[in-house]
Protein backbone atom coordinates (compact mmCIF):
# COMPACT_ATOMS: atom_id res chain seq x y z
CA UNK A 1 0.00 0.00 0.00
CA UNK A 2 2.99 2.51 0.40
CA UNK A 3 4.05 1.85 -3.17
CA UNK A 4 0.38 2.84 -4.18
CA UNK A 5 -0.10 5.82 -1.63
CA UNK A 6 3.43 7.00 -3.23
CA UNK A 7 1.57 6.26 -6.67
CA UNK A 8 -1.35 8.23 -5.90
CA UNK A 9 0.49 11.15 -4.21
CA UNK A 10 2.68 12.08 -7.41
CA UNK A 11 -0.44 12.06 -9.74
CA UNK A 12 -2.37 14.36 -7.05
CA UNK A 13 0.03 16.50 -7.25
CA UNK A 14 0.63 16.47 -11.02
CA UNK A 15 -3.11 16.93 -11.98
CA UNK A 16 -3.18 19.40 -8.90
CA UNK A 17 -0.61 21.52 -10.88
CA UNK A 18 -1.97 20.60 -14.63
CA UNK A 19 -5.20 22.30 -13.41
CA UNK A 20 -3.69 25.13 -12.10
CA UNK A 21 -2.34 25.82 -15.03
CA UNK A 22 -5.82 25.51 -16.88
CA UNK A 23 -7.44 27.67 -13.99
CA UNK A 24 -4.84 30.59 -15.99
CA UNK A 25 -5.53 30.38 -19.36
CA UNK A 26 -9.93 30.15 -18.99
CA UNK A 27 -11.69 33.43 -17.43
CA UNK A 28 -12.38 33.81 -14.38
CA UNK A 29 -15.85 33.15 -12.24
CA UNK A 30 -18.17 35.66 -11.15
CA UNK A 31 -18.91 36.53 -7.48
CA UNK A 32 -22.16 35.12 -6.00
CA UNK A 33 -22.48 31.74 -8.20
CA UNK A 34 -23.57 28.60 -6.59
CA UNK A 35 -21.79 25.35 -7.20
CA UNK A 36 -24.16 24.05 -9.27
CA UNK A 37 -23.89 27.36 -11.60
CA UNK A 38 -19.83 27.71 -11.55
CA UNK A 39 -19.66 24.27 -12.58
CA UNK A 40 -21.30 24.86 -16.21
CA UNK A 41 -18.51 27.18 -16.62
CA UNK A 42 -14.87 26.16 -17.67
CA UNK A 43 -13.30 27.68 -14.85
CA UNK A 44 -15.61 26.46 -12.67
CA UNK A 45 -15.05 23.00 -13.68
CA UNK A 46 -11.21 23.42 -13.42
CA UNK A 47 -11.42 24.83 -9.78
CA UNK A 48 -13.42 21.43 -8.67
CA UNK A 49 -10.53 19.58 -10.38
CA UNK A 50 -8.11 21.49 -8.48
CA UNK A 51 -10.16 20.44 -5.33
CA UNK A 52 -10.60 16.58 -6.53
CA UNK A 53 -6.85 16.43 -7.19
CA UNK A 54 -5.77 18.11 -3.79
CA UNK A 55 -8.16 15.61 -2.09
CA UNK A 56 -6.75 12.64 -4.22
CA UNK A 57 -3.08 13.64 -3.03
CA UNK A 58 -3.76 14.29 0.09
CA UNK A 59 -5.40 10.85 0.48
CA UNK A 60 -2.33 9.34 -1.24
CA UNK A 61 -0.55 11.14 1.70
CA UNK A 62 -2.28 8.96 3.88
CA UNK A 63 -1.78 6.08 2.39
CA UNK A 64 2.13 6.82 2.25
CA UNK A 65 2.46 7.58 5.61
CA UNK A 66 -0.48 4.64 7.04
CA UNK A 67 -0.11 1.77 5.15
CA UNK A 68 -1.76 -0.99 7.15
CA UNK A 69 -3.89 1.64 9.73
CA UNK A 70 -3.05 2.16 12.68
Amino acid sequence: MRNFGGIVLVLGILAFFYASSRLDDVEPLAQGLSVSEALKQPAGRWQMARYGSAGVAGFGLLMLLFPKGR
